[in-house]
């Protein structure tokens, strides 16, 4: 658990409280900044990891698309559909692995609880995406738990109708090369984000994220239309509840951030970035 005064070391000096008392935080220095933003067109549902960029996030949700569409008919008559509930659990940490899920329609976490209760989430998947591995054709157990956020549709891949995919099927074998691909790309963002970036660093990247992903301009603030609890932006970020409702507690009164209600309003992005970016 960061504590306040390691939550205050985190902190780079643009943003740390003036030695001062009553010297008023200086927010005229408006400093060019050096992110770099997307330039593609966002898409309708994509998923969501920890990453320094847009780009990439749903590339694995196109992991089928090599494959002509009789192809994919095949694939998808070969699973069995499941209708998934929100908040029930798609599989579960721990039990055993036979095969891979495909989203067809809504969103799952994905994520790891440690022995302590404590949880990271890897990411929140969207149509398209397969969830469920490492393990592909069965064996071993689940290293991660699924939950559907919202009611999901599910096409289930059993390992026996997987090994018999790949076989007869060149096609979807290097097809599902190509969802590994974009799975390993995942583990590698999450890892290098959570090795070289401080805590206070992840926050802002995330919510960086979050207004590129779902945000709408409003003049010169920007509304991120995602409902997210603090609980989510923790398990996101890797830290507690509490660490991340009295940082953005503190953007608030920095009047980096708005919270209305559940709504997150991002007032100056430029100080955001100054977060990630500072020399």
């Amino acid at each position: 658990m960061t504590t306040l005064k390691e939550a205050a070391a985190t902190e780079p000096a643009a943003f740390a409280d003036r030695p001062h008392a009553g010297v008023p935080f200086d927010w005229t220095d408006h400093k060019k900044t050096r992110r770099i933003r997307s330039t593609r067109a966002r898409p309708a549902s994509s998923a969501l990891f920890m990453s320094e960029t847009i780009d990439g996030l749903n590339a694995g949700a196109h992991f089928l698309d090599r494959l002509s569409a009789s192809e994919q008919a095949r694939v998808h008559a070969a699973g069995r559909i499941i209708s998934v509930p929100q908040s029930e659990m798609v599989f579960s940490q721990g039990d055993g692995h036979d095969g891979i899920f495909i989203i067809r329609r809504g969103q799952v976490r994905v994520y790891y609880t440690a022995p302590s209760g404590r949880e990271i989430t890897l990411a929140y998947w969207t149509p398209g995406h397969f969830i469920g591995g490492p393990e592909i054709s069965g064996g071993g157990i689940h290293m991660w738990s699924g939950i559907a956020i919202e009611a999901c549709e599910i096409a289930a891949l059993s390992g026996p109708a997987l090994e018999k995919l790949l076989t007869g099927m060149p096609s979807f074998a290097l097809a599902l090369i190509d969802g590994l691909i974009a799975k390993g790309k995942c583990y590698s963002s999450m890892a290098q984000i959570l090795g070289t970036r401080s805590v206070i660093e992840r926050l802002a990247q995330f919510l960086l994220t979050l207004s590129e992903l779902h945000g709408t301009a409003d003049g010169d603030t920007i509304v991120i239309n995602r409902k997210i609890t603090h609980d989510q932006i923790a398990a996101m970020v890797g830290s507690t509840r509490q660490w991340v409702t009295m940082m953005l507690k503190r953007f608030q009164n920095r009047r980096i951030i708005a919270i209305d209600g559940s709504t997150i309003q991002i007032r100056r992005i430029d100080l955001l970035e100054q977060i990630l970016f500072r020399d």
